[in-house]
């Protein structure tokens, strides 16, 4: 749990608003990209300078600014200037171990969530992404460069796309929709790998169940931990609180919710399986524990009047009479596997065997 609280001591007595990057650097430079259309076109732009931006401040068309990378403080605290975006909401920007929130700054909504980005496994990271929705703008910010809003890129530039004639709330709704959607995907890979190793738990548990059982309840964890508080978030949202958001893109934003809650409810499926398997693990082992013990002890029951037998012959007595016998020592072993075929026989026809 440490990745969760790394690098927050560094902000120990700083004051309020203090910008400081925590996380790690997913990028070499910060990149900013501009995508500014109605239902006339689509302009696209990478501005050198952030003093570029404030053109696109108030304009009557709808701008989506994407800036990847964190961790230039400077870029990001002359973007919180242009835009007017109080020193705490930089300061949670900069954050990337926030958890999901929405805050409502009056000319401007915040948004905190987290994506998964996948890095070619089952174990995707996460990462903060973090929306500033104004009156005709929305601004991203990314840890790194990946492609989960391409899709969403295509349809802004698509001539027929619904998008194109509708306001900022919307470009926001389709972001916060294509997240969410993602979501799935990452639940569908992990869920074919807890499919996986519940058919080798039925065949045999392996050594190494114990452990894939444990990196997966922890990985539900850290999802649960990213994702549970957005719940929150899409309810508060599609109340419909905030002016930024038009009644008609309210539908929208609760079926987002409504999708943000089956994320969670499957979620917690998983979570239950597996600790289903953990007992399936714990009782597959105590099964074939217990029949090692039932074959030892079945041996041991056999051998114990044969133990008898064989110690009251190796007594030093001087006179017992089988010891003088010519067939003393051939009649003892016939004793013998006639006790050990009794026992055996009765064994099977009690199933014990």
């Amino acid at each position: 749990m440490a990745k969760f609280t790394r690098g927050m001591g560094r902000k120990a007595g700083l004051p309020p608003g203090s910008l400081l990057h925590i996380g790690d650097n997913r990028v070499e430079k910060v990149t900013i990209s501009v995508m500014d259309y109605d239902a006339s076109g689509v302009r696209e732009e990478n501005p050198k300078t952030v003093g570029e931006l404030l053109r696109f401040k108030n304009t009557a068309t709808v701008t989506w600014i994407n800036i990847i990378g964190l961790h230039d403080i400077k870029i990001i605290e002359r973007i919180g200037s242009c835009f007017d975006i109080h020193p705490l909401v930089l300061e949670d920007i900069l954050d990337t171990n926030h958890r999901p929130k929405l805050e409502d700054y009056g000319h401007y909504l915040y948004i905190v969530l987290k994506s998964f980005v996948s890095q070619g496994g089952d174990n995707p990271e996460i990462e903060q992404i973090s929306i500033i929705i104004g009156e005709n703008y929305v601004i991203t910010f990314q840890e790194q460069d990946e492609a989960l809003f391409n899709t969403l890129r295509e349809r802004i530039r698509s001539e027929k796309a619904r998008i194109r004639t509708l306001g900022a709330d919307y470009l926001a709704y389709a972001l916060l929709d294509t997240v969410v959607d993602n979501y799935f995907d990452v639940l569908e890979a992990l869920g074919e790998t807890i499919e996986d190793l519940e058919d080798k738990l039925v065949i045999e548990p392996g050594r190494n169940a114990m452990q894939e059982i444990h990196n997966l309840k922890r990985r539900l964890l850290n999802f649960k931990k990213s994702l549970w508080p957005l719940r929150e978030v899409m309810g508060t949202l599609g109340r419909g609180e905030s002016p930024l958001v038009n009644k008609a893109t309210l539908l929208y934003v609760r079926d987002v919710y409504d999708h943000t809650i089956r994320v969670i409810d499957t979620l917690e499926t998983y979570r239950d399986i597996l600790s289903g398997m953990l007992d399936m693990y714990l009782s597959g082992i105590s099964i074939r524990m217990n029949q090692v013990m039932k074959v030892l002890t079945v041996i041991s029951t056999v051998f114990i009047p044969l133990t008898f037998i064989v110690g009251v012959y190796g007594m030093n007595f001087k006179y017992m009479p089988e010891l003088d016998w010519e067939w003393g020592y051939p009649a003892i072993w016939v004793v013998m596997l006639l006790i050990s075929a009794t026992m055996l026989a009765l064994f099977r026809r009690r199933k014990w065997l």
